[in-house]
């Protein structure tokens, strides 16, 4: 019972880490339509700020807020000064975020020296936990515990809020939205500041655990990007069943097929795409 357990938690965790990535790149994607293949270098910029915040502050939340402030206000000039410029141009915006990817790398590598750096964890929630059917690390519960949190206030904010009306106004007709006063160009920026602020707390939670490193951007935003085709893009119900999804399935796959790990998640992901492939909460 203690291992399946401990491999369930484990799950969890790395779906809270995609919940937190992938909602961010799916909301852009299905509001601005923005394939931003630089979602994961803010995944990875946010990781290394918030370690130079923490490092100096000798605070974990401190660091974290900074982190999430910091790469949201990048996220903010990318998508005035440059995203906005290739809106409607789809083979334009894979190259030029490919671009911010390369940079994005080049700056960890200078900064890290190839290193892998692991984030210093809340002096709080260090150490495990007895949960009586198994132990298990604390923080990783806290990881589990934040995506819930920012779960739960995305669907407030989605549903239940006059800002959260406006953005699925604009996700079903810009020009409508447009019409009746919305100053949608304002309104993609914010989503994409907030989406890019996400990356940046997947980064900061993930990295006393995950580590950070050149590469790291890229192998969390194929696994952002498979949760967003599963799960369908705009939607948080997507994200999070998506997450959930890939997060098991990885784990699990790990553990008992390690030779077929890849096998593992890509494989419903090709199942939904030729099923649904709008994903299983997208529009078809």
């Amino acid at each position: 019972m203690e291992y399946w357990t401990q491999q369930i938690l484990n799950g969890l965790t790395l779906a809270a880490v995609l919940f937190l990535l992938a909602s961010g790149l799916s909301l852009i994607y299905g509001l601005m339509g923005v394939l931003n293949l630089a979602h994961g270098s803010f995944y990875l910029v946010g990781a290394f700020i918030g370690l130079t915040a923490m490092n100096r502050t000798g605070n974990f939340l401190v660091g974290a807020v900074v982190a999430v402030v910091a790469v949201a206000a990048m996220g903010a000039i990318v998508q005035r000064f440059l995203i906005a410029r290739v809106q409607d141009k789809p083979s334009a915006q894979v190259l030029l975020t490919f671009g911010l990817v390369l940079i994005a790398a080049d700056i960890a590598l200078w900064i890290g020296g190839g290193r892998v750096r692991v984030l210093p964890k809340p002096a709080a929630f260090d150490g495990p936990i007895d949960l009586g059917i198994a132990t298990y690390p604390k923080y990783r519960l806290l990881v589990i515990g934040v995506s819930v949190v920012i779960a739960f206030g995305s669907w407030l904010l989605q549903d239940h809020t006059r800002l959260g009306a406006i953005l699925r106004a604009a996700v079903d007709d810009q020009e409508m939205a447009s019409g009746v006063g919305t100053n949608v160009p304002s309104l993609f920026t914010m989503v994409f500041a907030l989406g890019a602020g996400l990356g940046a707390l997947a980064g900061v939670m993930a990295g006393p655990f995950f580590g950070i490193f050149q590469g790291v951007d890229l192998e969390v935003l194929i696994l952002a990007f498979v949760v967003v085709v599963v799960g369908g893009t705009g939607s948080l119900g997507g994200a999070i069943v998506g997450s959930l999804a890939i997060g098991l399935v990885d784990t699990f796959g790990k553990v008992w097929f390690p030779a077929l790990a890849n096998v593992t998640v890509f494989l419903p992901m090709a199942v939904i795409l030729v099923m649904r492939p709008a994903g299983l909460f997208g529009r078809v």
